[in-house]
């Protein structure tokens, strides 16, 4: 009697692995730092549309049916995100995976209320200017200030700043007016305390290429300091020494210069005394004797300056 052999199963062939859907980015705003955005994402080998803001929500609405889960960076003025926001919102037809985040520094998620009932929103926001559009490495060692809605764009958002080479950092709605402060203070008021100088030597005679050329090696010694050591122990000059002849000279030098200026609008002396004060704070702090500190703050003063200019 013959006995038939079982044929050996095969091994079941793994289920095909299931693909992954694509995370897109788009990018919303041919401006400075959309095109900025869009050359730090190329680099860091993400897929990136780029399209305009200014009458592209048809555009956008058609780009975004074939990419559900896109991450839209809308970078366009402040005083547009809100009615921008509220142009896609009110187009519809958009995929629920799609997540809507703004570049402001200043602004909370509010200005993205009318996306928000149906995605995820958030903020990324390099700490950085763009005042053309700069190369990828602009965001190297960059801080970028993140919020977002979910836990889930908050993390894309962290992975998005650190494969363009920044740093992410959380910054809540509560922390913005502070956080954009501080960004002004240290970037657009630089700039301010730049011109001011440049003018100051402009009056006695140099070029404005000379004035840069002279003064940009300073700031730079001294932003290289902060860095290094922090302001408080970067802090040098006649303040952080207690040398109030110095600062008495400077104040009647920028005096005479305001009492001739055209219509007698001149403020130079002002704007020193304003920032000779937050020096002598920090002064204080880096260890300025107290009889010293009191003597600069006295000269510091208008009435001070005022009674010396007499006394010439």
């Amino acid at each position: 009697m013959s006995t038939s052999r079982a044929q050996p199963q095969l091994p079941l062939a793994p289920p095909p692995p299931k693909s992954r859907p694509t995370l897109d980015l788009i990018v919303a705003g041919r401006g400075n730092l959309g095109r900025s955005l869009v050359r730090a994402f190329r680099r860091a080998r993400k897929g990136v549309l780029l399209t305009p803001a200014r009458h592209g929500v048809p555009g956008l609405g058609r780009a975004l049916r074939s990419r559900p889960r896109a991450v839209v960076f809308l970078t366009v003025p402040d005083s547009a995100v809100e009615s921008f926001a509220g142009e896609i919102a009110a187009a519809g037809g958009l995929p629920s995976g799609v997540a809507f985040v703004h570049c402001s520094g200043a602004l909370g998620l509010g200005v993205l209320d009318s996306l928000a009932r149906g995605h995820a929103v958030g903020s990324f926001h390099p700490l950085q200017s763009f005042p053309e559009p700069r190369p990828p490495e602009a965001f190297r060692g960059s801080l970028i200030a993140i919020d977002a809605s979910t836990d889930t764009l908050r993390r894309t958002l962290q992975r998005l700043a650190r494969d363009v080479g920044a740093k992410p950092r959380d910054v809540r709605e509560a922390e913005r007016g502070v956080y954009h402060a501080a960004a002004v203070f240290a970037s657009n008021y630089l700039v301010a305390l730049a011109g001011e100088a440049v003018e100051l030597l402009r009056e006695i005679g140099w070029s404005e290429r000379e004035a840069v050329a002279g003064l940009v090696p300073l700031m730079q010694g001294a932003l290289a300091e902060v860095a290094r050591r922090g302001p408080t122990a970067a802090l040098t000059g006649p303040i952080r020494r207690g040398d109030v002849e110095t600062v008495t000279h400077h104040l009647e030098a920028l005096a005479g210069l305001d009492s001739r200026a055209r219509g007698g609008g001149g403020r130079k002396a002002d704007v020193y005394r304003m920032l000779g004060r937050t020096a002598l704070e920090i002064a204080k702090k880096a260890g300025l004797d107290a009889a010293a500190a009191e003597r600069v703050d006295r000269a510091l003063t208008r009435h001070v300056a005022a009674t010396r200019r007499r006394r010439r």
